[in-house]
């Protein structure tokens, strides 16, 4: 048990017993870990003035490293912070320990303090030997030993085998398997985004072969909608939107790019050249034109068109932002807290902060653009060029010819500096091209550019791109990831739940899959552990209210997309398009003009079907993005994300029942069905509404319950289960009434 699960019971009790001290010691874990239970202790208590930041460090002492550890105190050599074996010699223990004011550490102005668990765990640890490892995440993963499994009757692949040792080690048992229609709309929502319909449903149902389940994974992976729910994902983290952003906030044309995501999905592309075009495709040798595109991943950050900004302050602002975006979603580091000083929790100097910088700091980039300006670097695209060079990209008639913001590197062009606290006119030493030595030197190995900042990220002595990778996307499939903060690997950042798991996925991913997304996915989809019903025992709850251990499959809401799209799916109206320019849904009228600005400041809601596209292709103002995601917690795209906010709202309830998008959808829905209303029994009705919308049917009490709002919409007092007739327009309303009140439902927004 590592120190993020131990009992806080002692906290508020300043003087400890013999009894209680003995008692805390039970509690602790059998063998300290410096990674994961003391060093978290360190970071949080005493990294702020004895870490990496040398400008905020006290007594020249840094304790986050072994030679600030085990040797003498360079301002008391007489001191030395740990003893190993020899608590009581430890000058840490001595001060952690003390009730004098004038030597107690941390000291009472800096407002943090030690628990007594916390201090008995470094105590504990010194008397273990005090061993000492580096930074968990910049250890290489190495494939660990799968021994015989732990509940032989559930487990399917290598996954069950880490999470059910966690699971027996806390005696307690795995989830059933969740029910086959359960199974199979969670399954279709994670891999393709999109619900099951009816006749999936019953198929699904009907197949009592061995291998069903695994026909299922290997069609929704083959589906082009694989794709567009891989594309969603990536979007936020790419910060994608269709307009520059700043004030004024005007258009631009980076479809094609997200045309492409797509397409690389669907081919499945490696991961390593999925990121390495993205980052570099531009420096690949003879670069197709492909290539070229897919480096609009790194110009999708905001531009200004804004007259009175200092032009070099904001290009600047582009570099950092293509800077922190890369190191946030390959590395899982906060690079961004170098940019002004050394980073005071890890090893990364403001030097290799602004040496990572120098790769993205070559391009012939204006920081200010004119009004309708197609920025440089570019690349021009048409009907013909299109067809030639990029079949994937779906251009309409209605555009001749437009830009598309690539890379495009001018060597030389500049130096880099580092910047005194960050401001963009403030430069001092020069530097070139490097990365934090402490995950892994740049060597002369690799080229001094972008192209060389990729292959440094898929070398074999990287730690860090796998680790991060896989556990992004176990995110992705199970709510929460195996380090619960994604964009933070560091010494701040969460332990993960489960290391060996961990490092099983990376190693597998990057040296035996050979970085192929799909293979991964079907491994984690295809575990006991993924196929567990969310049904929870209060047991398991108490002991674990975020359910660390997995031990039943967590109930989270569909993502601001899904919820959309399930309404326009289940009713009938989803167009199922791949790709093409950005589409204009209804949202409430003069919400751009309330904005203001002088860029873009009508909506005109599209017409036909472009109303119903699937929200992937939602046009996305920067500045105003639509309402009705955000409130279901979207990310703005003003910055890369990689996990998205969690929140329970009665704005959302509102929304589903009043948005005129759910409603047309609830409308829809019946009418599409009105000749089969007309022949069917009220709870026949019923079950058929509430199947399509949640793909479940409905027991006995759901039943009862919904016919009952039926009843008292229509005021009868004395109801039964004959026949409706669904071309009545009062019968109808409240039919359609049923539905909008389904598609509010826990089970209709909630993956379970």
């Amino acid at each position: 048990m590592g120190y993020q699960f131990i009992s806080q019971e002692f906290a508020e009790k300043p003087q400890q017993s013999q009894e209680n001290i003995v008692s805390i010691a039970q509690t602790l874990p059998e063998v300290i870990s410096f990674n994961f239970d003391v060093k978290p202790i360190l970071s949080d208590k005493c990294f702020t003035c004895h870490g990496p930041d040398a400008n905020t460090r006290e007594a020249n002492l840094r304790l986050d490293l072994s030679d600030g550890l085990y040797n003498p105190m360079m301002e008391s050599p007489d001191k030395i912070p740990v003893v190993p074996f020899e608590p009581e010699s430890s000058e840490i223990i001595r001060r952690i320990f003390s009730s004098d004011f004038q030597i107690q550490m941390p000291p009472s102005d800096s407002h943090l303090s030690l628990t007594q668990i916390e201090k008995q765990m470094i105590r504990q640890w010194i008397q273990q030997g005090a061993p000492y490892d580096k930074h968990w995440a910049y250890i290489l993963p190495k494939k660990p030993d799968i021994k015989a499994p732990f509940f032989p009757r559930w487990e399917l692949n290598e996954i069950d085998w880490f999470i059910g040792q966690k699971i027996h080690q806390n005696g307690w048992q795995p989830s059933q398997s969740a029910d086959k229609e359960t199974l199979l709309r969670r399954v279709y929502f994670d891999v393709i985004g999109l619900p099951p319909s009816i006749e999936e449903i019953d198929a699904f149902l009907a197949d009592e072969s061995e291998n069903a389940y695994e026909k299922v994974v290997d069609k929704l992976l083959d589906s082009e909608h694989y794709g567009e729910r891989m594309a969603s994902i990536w979007l936020d983290i790419a910060r994608y939107a269709d307009t520059h952003g700043y004030q004024d906030d005007l258009e631009r044309f980076m479809w094609p790019w997200r045309d492409w995501v797509i397409h690389a999905y669907n081919q499945n592309l490696p991961y390593d050249q999925f990121i390495t075009w993205q980052l570099a495709g531009d420096l690949l040798p003879n670069p197709t034109k492909e290539q070229i595109l897919a480096t609009g991943f790194n110009r999708n950050h905001s531009i200004t068109q804004e007259g009175g900004v200092i032009p070099e302050e904001y290009r600047v602002e582009y570099v950092a932002d293509r800077t922190i975006t890369t190191a946030r979603t390959m590395l899982g580091i906060t690079m961004d807290c170098a940019r002004c000083h050394d980073h005071k929790y890890d090893a990364i100097s403001q030097e290799e902060y602004y040496g990572f910088f120098s790769f993205f700091n070559q391009l012939d980039e204006k920081g200010l653009i004119d009004y309708g300006e197609f920025p440089e670097p570019r690349m021009p695209i048409d009907k013909e060029i299109a067809k030639r060079d990029f079949p994937f990209v779906h251009f309409p008639d209605s555009i001749s010819k437009f830009y598309l913001m690539v890379m495009e590197d001018s060597p030389g062009i500049r130096t880099t500096h580092v910047l005194d606290r960050g401001v963009y006119n403030a430069p001092t030493t020069q530097v070139s091209p490097k990365t934090p030595e402490a995950i892994l030197a740049f060597g002369d190995a690799f080229e001094k550019n972008r192209l060389g900042l990729s292959q440094w990220l898929f070398d074999d002595n990287n730690p860090l791109t796998a680790r991060v990778t896989v556990n992004r996307l176990w995110q992705q499939f199970f709510g929460q990831g195996i380090v619960s903060t994604p964009d933070d690997f560091g010494n701040q950042g969460a332990i993960p739940s489960h290391p060996e798991l961990l490092d099983y996925l990376a190693h597998t991913f990057q040296f035996e899959d050979q970085w192929d997304v799909k293979k991964i996915i079907k491994r984690m989809v295809s575990s006991a552990t993924y196929k567990q019903s969310s049904m929870v025992k209060q047991e398991y709850l108490n002991e674990d209210p975020l359910n660390t251990y997995w031990t039943y499959y967590p109930r989270v809401r569909l993502k601001a997309e899904m919820i959309r799209d399930n309404a326009l799916a289940t009713s009938g109206l989803l167009v199922q398009q791949i790709g093409g320019p950005s589409v204009k849904p209804p949202q409430p009228e003069g919400l751009w003009r309330e904005k203001g600005g002088n860029g873009l400041v009508e909506y005109i809601p599209d017409g036909g079907e472009n109303r119903f596209r699937r929200s992937l292709y939602t046009f996305w103002k920067r500045t105003v993005p639509p309402p009705n995601m955000l409130i279901f917690d979207a990310a703005y795209r003003d910055f890369c994300t990689v996990e998205r906010q969690k929140t329970s709202t009665p704005l959302q309830s509102l929304v589903l029942m009043n948005d005129p998008q759910f409603t047309f959808a609830a409308k829809h829905l019946i009418e599409s069905h009105q000749e089969n209303f007309n022949h069917w029994s009220l709870n026949e009705s019923i079950e058929f509404i509430y199947r399509t919308i949640t793909c479940h049917k409905p027991n006995e009490l759901e039943l009862q319950w919904l016919a009952d709002y039926y009843h008292q919409s229509m005021g009868i007092e004395n109801p039964s289960d004959s026949n409706i007739e669904a071309s009545h327009p009062s019968i109808r309303s409240v039919l359609m009434d049923v539905a909008l009140l389904i598609y509010n439902l826990d089970i209709t927004t909630q993956k379970s």
